[in-house]
């Protein structure tokens, strides 16, 4: 693993423990996808929590499990943290039923980061499709708030279906913006959607921004993933110079159960995040 890419922040607990939390917050971003914004119970916790973007969480519930979660806030934002969550099983319809107040526990920051610092000054372009905007979310925000030390930004964000398409009052603000090249796209036509329509990779095909000086960034679904990659390489983008990542693969967090590992890396103490050019060095296991 590169020892460009940072992992940094201020740990929540000793590794194996999660620390309290409640829900400050809940936000229904589509059927299926819930925001969960969250604050550490210790306040002196909750105020020196820090972490980077691609940064990832465990949250736990007592007597359903715990599961990995990108944390998808601004890492400038003090005292509280968001993890969206798509419901898909056991663990994560549990956390689905949680209001604000509940209780929740909380082992965080996991995993190394975007290098976000060995970018600056260059363009940088990202790909996401729906609940992989999470991590993207919380790269932006940071991008944003260090607008200076970076180029131009794209950002190509879709779904099926306008209902599918997260962060709804985000995206308010990122299509009001001078300084972002915003696209939000669904799969097919629909009666009152006047944004884009195709899938993301012919979307970024189309807007075709410039591989020279750039780096790119896709989340996503794998299938998706798989033919942004194939859009970027024919656009030019060096594997070095484009990222990924695989917190979906992660189970302990910590290096100890051997479940997440690719070849000789293990996703949750060398990744989530890797170049796609680590990741070609790797077993095709994606």
């Amino acid at each position: 693993m590169s020892t460009s890419i940072p992992q940094a922040g201020i740990k929540a607990s000793e590794p194996l423990r999660p620390e309290p939390a409640t829900v400050l917050e809940v936000i229904a971003e589509t059927a299926n996808i819930k925001t969960f914004r969250i604050a550490f119970d210790d306040p002196a916790l909750a105020e020196s929590f820090s972490f980077l973007p691609g940064q990832i969480g465990q949250l736990s519930i007592l007597g359903a499990g715990e599961s990995t979660f990108a944390i998808s806030s601004a890492p400038s934002q003090k005292g509280r943290f968001d993890f969206s969550v798509m419901k898909t099983g056991v663990v994560t319809s549990a956390i689905h039923e949680l209001s604000a107040g509940d209780r929740i526990a909380v082992r965080a920051p996991m995993g190394c980061a975007f290098p976000t610092d060995d970018w600056k000054g260059k363009n940088v372009v990202l790909v996401g499709g729906g609940i992989g905007m999470a991590p993207l979310r919380s790269l932006l925000f940071y991008l944003l708030d260090h607008r200076d030390d970076y180029g131009e930004l794209t950002l190509v964000y879709g779904a099926r279906t306008p209902e599918d398409l997260c962060f709804a009052s985000d995206r308010r603000d990122w299509e009001g913006r001078a300084d972002l090249d915003f696209a939000a796209t669904i799969d097919t036509a629909c009666t009152g959607w006047d944004g884009c329509v195709g899938l993301v990779p012919s979307v970024v095909e189309e807007k075709a921004p410039s591989p020279e000086n750039a780096v790119a960034v896709t989340c996503g679904p794998p299938i998706m993933i798989r033919y942004a990659l194939q859009s970027l390489d024919k656009m030019g983008f060096r594997e070095e110079r484009v990222y990924t990542t695989l917190e979906r693969r992660m189970k302990c967090g910590i290096g100890l159960c051997g479940r997440c590992n690719l070849g000789p890396k293990y996703v949750c103490t060398d990744g989530p995040v890797f170049s796609l050019a680590e990741l070609r060095e790797l077993p095709d296991e994606l």
